[in-house]
């Protein structure tokens, strides 16, 4: 069994506007929220094999602190540029090439990307207008390697928001 966690980023801050959009750090909001849900996960399972990232330091620093909840070091997590800007496909290309040992991953992205994977994996019953930010979407698929990860194989278990879970 593959688990993965798509996790859009965290509240960011739009009030630097002479940043560059990579650069873009969390708001007040986002401080809050992203431990609060680091917090909540780590409650739901006990382990993690990997966490994975896209370099924009919104992402980067949810990323932190799901990885301080896990007990994971910051120096570990794998930073993926592909996944800034990325479409669904480019994100699945990349769960392709997992190391099979991983069983349990967390993927820190964006919006439009990571409400379309929720939604590819879901279905018309369940369908997704937009995956807040800090949300949490849960995907699992009964096979042996990450190569055989597809809409066909995986299917979204669980959808977690940080107003859909109380504080």
């Amino acid at each position: 069994m593959k688990t993965i966690y798509f996790i859009r980023h965290a509240k960011s801050d739009w009030e630097h506007s002479n940043l560059a959009d990579i650069d873009r750090p969390l708001n007040d909001r986002g401080f809050r929220d992203a431990p609060y849900m680091a917090n909540f996960l780590k409650e739901k399972i006990t382990n993690i094999d990997a966490i994975v990232t896209s370099p924009a330091n919104r992402a980067y620093t949810t990323a932190s602190f799901f990885a301080d909840a896990f007990l994971i070091d910051r120096g570990n997590m794998v930073v993926q540029s592909q996944i800034y800007m990325a479409s669904r496909m480019t994100i699945l290309s990349l769960i392709t090439t997992f190391p099979d040992h991983w069983n349990k991953v967390l993927l820190f992205g964006h919006n439009p990307t990571m409400t379309e994977l929720a939604n590819l994996f879901g279905n018309n019953e369940d369908w997704i207008d937009n995956i807040p930010t800090c949300g949490i979407s849960q995907v699992e698929a009964g096979i042996q390697t990450w190569k055989q990860f597809s809409p066909e194989s995986a299917q979204r278990k669980a959808l977690y928001a940080p107003k859909t879970v109380s504080y």
